[in-house]
């Protein structure tokens, strides 16, 4: 259905000396064959089926013959794919999706939103999506897709919008892990942490492409089908580690402490959350292809997290002192970035920015890439580097350390021709690095 192409893969590959050409070309097509594996539409189709009444979700059955009628959600960037997969596996009563990307479908709807910030597009879009929702009785049926961005695509605030931008901004920034982002998300909204499921007495069945280490589905796009967890106090403990002082935000989580706020649901009875699609599916197909071009393959870890400086750091020595060539070590998982400076960037070009003075004509290709296309500020997915990256920017006059202060990332791969440009992928993975020794 999708073909995933990088767009300069061309130039990529051939942007460097004839040593590190067939390495980078390599690393590069098994990029591409990962992103167009774990694209929605893929993932659904190998995933969901019908045989005679009965709905198959690997290995879930659902019986279809008493549902009334049957609706479809879906949010986030991964949804319109998703949707479009599920539209030629099962006829759908009604249905609306909220994504990033403009798609065109049959039968369901499409609203676009804005992300990583929610606007006003957003809450609208939610709007609508709760009036199709409340319109579901017990004897329906409600397939939700869930992907990576629903959390801001989902948008229905307790406080101002402004006011939920701010501390969403300010969060990120300050560095703070997806999981206390999204614990504060949730307490901060009417819909997240299992509050969607609420609504409606219809049998709902989530299909979710994991975005977050470990699979935690009330943490995934902030769990809008999922019994939660966490608690306000959890949320004003976040607000205070990281110093947030906004009054709307603090007024609220303190009624939910006080018990004038209800705590978001702990269990549910009428949800089934199914996970079809992870970045751990992402690495194993990345090993398989790199077996299948005659390398020795090795997924170290698909939970990386930390500052991005510093993984990409101790990945480039870990590939360093790998005892066997030529070998495609493979790793995934989603870094942070603390943002001091001004510059363009995202985690991923960061992540091989850090790398960038230890490949220096060491025998390595390093890639990291964000599987949803995108990476930060930038119009970028990722960045590729090489031995002789390092030289390479002396001669151009740029030194990484200064870009790495700035968080200017970007700026240095776009001036070297090094950075993956991908477009829209309909997936939503989080990352994957690929380490190539010659």
């Amino acid at each position: 259905m999708f073909f995933i192409v990088i767009t300069n893969f061309d130039a990529l590959w051939k942007n460097t000396g004839t040593r590190y050409q067939k390495a980078r070309k390599d690393a590069l097509e098994i990029l591409e064959r990962v992103l167009e594996k774990m694209n929605g539409y893929r993932v659904v189709k190998s995933s969901v089926s019908v045989k005679g009444d009965y709905l198959n979700i690997n290995n879930h059955r659902v019986n279809l013959v008493s549902r009334r009628n049957i609706f479809l959600l879906g949010i986030g960037k991964a949804a319109g794919s998703m949707a479009k997969a599920m539209e030629e596996i099962i006829e759908f009563d009604d249905g609306i999706v909220i994504t990033t990307e403009e798609v065109t479908l049959n039968r369901v709807r499409v609203l676009t939103g804005t992300h990583p910030l929610p606007s006003e597009e957003n809450v609208r879009a939610t709007d609508e999506a709760l009036g199709l929702l409340e319109r579901a009785g017990k004897k329906d049926l409600i397939i939700f897709l869930i992907s990576g961005g629903g959390s801001s695509l989902l948008c229905k605030p307790r406080i101002p919008l402004q006011s939920m931008i701010e501390v969403t901004e300010e969060l990120m920034l300050k560095g703070c892990t997806i999981e206390e982002l999204n614990t504060v998300r949730k307490h901060l909204s009417l819909v997240k942490g299992g509050q969607l499921a609420q609504r409606t007495e219809a049998h709902i069945i989530s299909l979710i492409m994991s975005d977050i280490i470990g699979n935690p589905v009330d943490c995934i796009a902030s769990g809008p089908t999922s019994p939660d967890s966490t608690t306000f106090a959890d949320a004003l403990r976040i607000l205070k580690q990281y110093r947030i002082q906004n009054r709307d935000a603090l007024q609220v989580i303190k009624k939910g402490i006080n018990g004038e706020i209800a705590e978001t649901p702990s269990h549910l009875d009428n949800v089934d959350n199914i996970i079809i699609a992870d970045i751990g599916m992402a690495c194993s197909h990345a090993q398989h292809l790199a077996e299948m071009k005659g390398y020795h393959a090795r997924v170290i870890g698909t939970g990386i997290q930390g500052e991005a400086r510093e993984i990409g750091k101790a990945l480039a020595e870990y590939a360093m002192f790998f005892p066997r060539s030529p070998s495609i070590i493979i790793a995934g998982g989603e870094t942070t970035v603390t943002v001091k400076g001004e510059g363009r960037g995202g985690r991923n070009q960061e992540l091989v920015l850090a790398a960038v003075t230890h490949l220096s004509h060491e025998p390595l290709v390093f890639i990291s890439c964000g599987t949803d296309g995108i990476d930060g500020n930038s119009p970028a997915a990722g960045a590729v580097a090489d031995g002789e990256s390092l030289e390479k920017a002396y001669r151009a006059g740029m030194k990484p350390e200064e870009y790495l202060e700035r968080n200017d990332s970007y700026s240095f791969f776009h001036a070297l021709g090094d950075d993956i440009i991908t477009g829209y992928t309909g997936t939503n993975v989080m990352d994957i690095q690929i380490m190539v020794k010659l």
